[in-house]
């Protein structure tokens, strides 16, 4: 049985919102961003990647729309992975560690999964005790 009283659930969760704030924020390299924040845009960019490639094949575009997508989408990822080394302590120019083949993307992806800083550090407080009211439209 429904009652009235019920919040009204997002779309999928909510997982969409994630994407869609990186995006919004696709300049912002100050600040903090949780584990949650970037894995909720991977898993969502996977999708769109998949359809964007989908739609090169079906369309014959030679990868064009797949290039397109990438290139848009390096920027927003890029300030991202620099606002979660922010959460960890670490400044932006760790990103560049993905420069070393194979060791530097396996440590990034070690960087990705470490909990961030519990306390306020000097790129801001933490994300986690910030509370986000969700919006219910």
């Amino acid at each position: 049985m429904l009652q009235k009283d019920w919040p009204t659930t997002r779309p999928l969760g909510g997982l969409v919102h994630y994407y869609t704030d990186v995006l919004k924020k696709y300049v912002v390299f100050a600040g903090r961003a949780r584990r949650q924040e970037v894995w909720m845009f991977v898993l969502c960019n996977m999708v769109v990647e998949a359809v964007v490639l989908t739609l090169d094949i079906v369309l014959g575009a030679k990868f064009i729309l797949y290039a397109v997508y990438t290139l848009a989408i390096l920027l927003p990822a890029i300030a991202l992975t620099v606002r979660r080394l922010h959460d960890l302590g670490k400044a932006g120019w760790w990103y560049f560690i993905n420069c070393i083949p194979i060791i530097g993307w396996i440590w990034m992806l070690v960087l990705m999964a470490t909990e961030g800083q519990p306390h306020e550090n000097k790129y801001g407080p933490s994300p986690k005790s910030i509370h986000r009211v969700p919006s219910l439209v």
